[in-house]
C-alpha cells in the first residue's frame, strides 16, 4: 500500500463534511428557486464558511458557540423560507456534538430536531411518521455515533498511555538489568581477583621470605634477587587490592561494612512510605574483612532486608554483624508472617533471593541457614569463616 494514500485519508475527511454542507445548502436553491431561499441559503453558507476556517471557533468553546448560535439563526430563516433546509439538520447535529460541551450539545441536538420537524409542519407538508421520526432518528444516530467515537477515542487514548508506559517499563527493567549484570560481573571479578591473584601474590611473599632467611651467609646475588622479586610481589599485591576496591559496591567506598549496613537500615526503615523499624547492631570486635566478604555481607542484608520489606509484613527486624575469633556471621530476624523453608519453592518470575544468598555464602566457605514458620517470624543467617589472614593480607 501506498503510504501517500494513507495521508490522504485524513485530508479527505475534512473535506467531506464541507462538500455535504454545500450540497445540502444547494438543494433549497434548486427546488424553491426563488431569490428569497437563494440569499437565505448563501447567508447560511457564508456563516458555515467563515466560521469553519476561523482557528478560533476550534480551540475556543465560547467562539464555536457564538458561531453556531449564527449558523442556527442563518439555518432557522432559510427553514422559514423552504422546508428543504431541513435537511441541513444533519450536520448541524454533529456541528453541535462535536463543539460544544455535553450540558450544551444534546438540548441543542434536541432544538435542532424540534425545529426541523415544527418546519415541515408549519408549511403545510402532508403528515406521515416519517417527517417524525426522520430528524429524531437522525438526531439519534448523530448522538450515537459521536458518542461512540468519543468512548473509542478514550479507550485509544488508554491504550497509547499503557503502551507507552509499558515500553517506559521495558527500557527501565532492562537497564536495571544491565546494571545488575553490571554488579555481578564486578562482585565475581572482584572474587577472583582476591581468591587467586591476591592470595597467590600473598603466598609468593611468604615464600620468598623464607627462602630468604634460607639462604646461607655470604650469598649477596641470590639475595639481591630475592629481595626484588619479593617487592615486585608486593607491588603486585597492592595492585590487586586496589583492583579489588575499585571494583567493591559503592556502598563500601564510603566507609567500613558495619556503616553500610547502618546506612542500609535506616533507608529501609520506616519513612515516606511505610516499613518495619529496623535495628542494627555490631556485636564483638570489627576486624578489617576481605572486600568479598563485605561485597557479600552487604548483598545478603540488602535482599534479605527487601524481602522482609516487601513480604514479610513485619513490624520490627533487626540485623546483627557479628565479630569472632574464626568467623563472621550476619543474622537478619524480622517478626513477620514467616512461612515453611521446607515447602517453600520461588515463585513464578521472582523469588529467587534465598537461593542467591545462599550461593554468595557457599561460593565463599560460608554457610547459610533459614529459620521461620509460619505466623512466628524469620531469621536468616550467614556465617563466614575468618582464614589467618596472610602476611600483609588485607585484600
Amino acid at each position: 500500500m501506498d503510504p501517500r494514500s494513507l495521508t490522504s485519508v485524513p485530508r479527505v475527511l475534512r473535506v467531506c463534511p464541507h462538500l455535504l454542507v454545500a450540497g445540502l445548502l444547494a438543494l433549497p436553491v434548486l427546488r424553491a428557486a426563488t431569490p428569497a431561499a437563494v440569499i437565505a441559503a448563501a447567508a447560511t453558507g457564508a456563516v458555515y464558511a467563515v466560521g469553519s476556517s476561523l482557528r478560533a471557533v476550534r480551540e475556543s468553546r465560547p467562539a464555536a458557540a457564538l458561531w453556531l448560535s449564527a449558523l442556527t439563526a442563518a439555518w432557522l430563516v432559510l427553514l422559514t423560507v423552504t422546508p428543504d433546509g431541513l435537511w441541513l439538520a444533519f450536520p448541524l447535529y454533529f456541528l453541535h456534538l462535536r463543539l460544544l460541551p455535553a450540558r450544551w450539545a444534546l438540548p441543542a441536538v434536541a432544538g435542532t430536531a424540534g425545529a426541523a420537524i415544527m418546519s415541515y409542519v408549519r408549511h403545510g407538508a402532508p403528515l406521515n411518521p416519517g417527517a417524525f421520526i426522520g430528524p429524531l432518528l437522525g438526531a439519534a444516530v448523530a448522538v450515537a455515533t459521536v458518542l461512540g467515537y468519543q468512548a473509542l477515542y478514550r479507550e485509544s487514548e488508554r491504550h497509547r498511555r499503557l503502551v507507552e508506559e509499558l515500553t517506559s517499563t521495558r527500557a527501565e527493567l532492562a537497564a536495571a538489568e544491565r546494571h545488575a549484570g553490571t554488579l555481578a560481573e564486578r562482585e565475581r571479578l572482584a572474587r577472583e581477583i582476591h581468591d587467586t591473584l591476591a592470595q597467590g601474590l600473598s603466598s609468593i611473599q611468604l615464600l620468598l621470605r623464607a627462602a630468604e632467611r634460607a639462604l646461607p651467609d655470604g650469598s649477596p646475588v641470590a639475595a639481591g634477587h630475592i629481595e626484588r622479586a619479593r617487592r615486585t610481589a608486593q607491588d603486585n599485591l597492592a595492585e590487586a587490592r586496589r583492583f579489588v576496591r575499585a571494583l567493591a559496591p559503592a556502598d563500601l567506598e564510603r566507609g567500613s561494612l558495619a556503616a553500610a549496613l547502618e546506612r542500609l537500615c535506616a533507608a529501609e526503615g520506616p519513612g515516606p512510605r511505610v516499613g518495619p523499624r529496623i535495628g542494627f547492631t555490631v556485636s564483638g570486635t570489627p576486624v578489617p574483612l576481605p572486600t568479598p566478604y563485605e561485597v557479600a555481607l552487604l548483598r545478603i542484608a540488602q535482599s534479605a532486608l527487601a524481602n522482609t520489606v516487601r513480604h514479610a509484613e513485619a513490624g520490627r527486624a533487626g540485623v546483627t554483624l557479628t565479630f569472632m575469633d574464626a568467623s563472621v556471621t550476619l543474622d537478619v530476624v524480622d517478626d513477620g508472617k514467616g512461612f515453611d523453608p521446607c515447602s517453600w519453592t520461588p515463585s513464578p518470575g521472582g523469588g529467587f533471593g534465598l537461593p542467591a544468598m545462599r550461593s554468595r555464602a557457599e561460593s565463599l566457605g560460608g554457610t547459610f541457614t533459614v529459620e521461620s514458620a509460619p505466623g512466628q517470624g524469620t531469621a536468616v543467617a550467614v556465617a563466614l569463616p575468618l582464614r589467618t589472614p596472610l602476611a600483609g593480607d588485607a585484600a
